[in-house]
């Protein structure tokens, strides 16, 4: 008899995990080359569940945090995530202490600690998205490592404060703000719908600088170009939806329909160059 083989349910639960909450990203997944792709879930399931337990304030959070840093320093598997990134290790580089940075940005969020400076704002981004992309760059493989890493997290920080300036109503519903105190002052803004707009053109003219200099980098990935071209287009497309919009003169998220990310995408500089 023809016994089949048992799905990966860890795998199962990292493909259900990116399309359900990272829409944006799960699009882009599609066009990584089937050989790294449940590989990039996996990931994204580790650091996605460190955050949600962070951002939930899971009573564990702090204690899974720490497993993986243990795991950083020594190897040695304590938690799922960490039990995962063992594995992921056995096939791809993954960088020690970009996982560590990462933890280190987790522990940011459990503290709560407010954000003064725009120096603040970037070390707190690479901490907790510049690092992701350092960790995707290295998995997917890189040419000219002292380039592409710096671009890889400078895309990764273009990406979160993008989602800081997409989330500032649900943000403060939940106690947090993530702009820089100085900027907001300087700017003359409060965080309110409609006394924002040079707030928001400011933190839009910073991710913009960061999105080209991280979309300078994707050459130098070995694979996976044309997803990670099409995913900083996609995004990248929320700031300009963010402008269509009036820099916020209405509350809440700025949303990109689907079609639309389909089509930005699919013209992205690279988008359909070879994978």
């Amino acid at each position: 008899m023809l016994l089949l083989r048992s799905p990966d349910p860890t795998l199962a639960e990292a493909r259900s995990t990116t399309r359900r909450v990272a829409r944006t990203f799960a699009l882009a997944c599609r066009l990584l080359p089937r050989e790294v792709r449940d590989d990039v879930y996996r990931l994204y399931l580790v650091l996605r569940t460190l955050d949600d337990l962070v951002d939930e304030g899971g009573p564990d959070a702090e204690e899974r945090v720490a497993n993986v840093e243990r795991w950083c320093d020594d190897g040695i598997a304590r938690s799922p995530e960490a039990q995962l990134l063992g594995d992921l290790a056995r096939r791809h580089v993954i960088p020690r202490q970009a996982m560590r940075d990462f933890c280190a940005g987790m522990r940011d969020d459990l503290a709560g600690a407010p954000i003064a400076t725009e120096d603040e704002l970037d070390g707190y981004c690479y901490r907790v998205a510049g690092t992701v992309g350092v960790v995707m760059a290295e998995l997917l493989g890189v040419r000219e490592r002292d380039v592409a890493l710096p671009a890889a997290a400078a895309l990764g920080m273009a990406m979160q404060r993008t989602n800081i300036l997409r989330d500032i109503d649900e943000d403060r519903a939940n106690g947090r703000v993530y702009l820089a105190r100085e900027t907001i002052e300087r700017c003359g803004c409060t965080l309110d719908a409609g006394h924002r707009e040079a707030l928001l053109r400011d933190g839009i003219a910073r991710a913009d600088a960061l999105y080209e200099q991280g979309v300078a980098g994707i050459d130098l990935l070995r694979c996976g170009r044309r997803a990670i071209a099409a995913a900083a287009a996609m995004y990248r497309e929320i700031l300009r939806q963010i402008e269509r919009e009036g820099y916020g003169r209405r509350p809440g998220r700025a949303v990109v329909p689907r079609r639309r990310k389909l089509l930005v995408a699919a013209r992205a500089p690279g988008a359909r160059a070879a994978s």
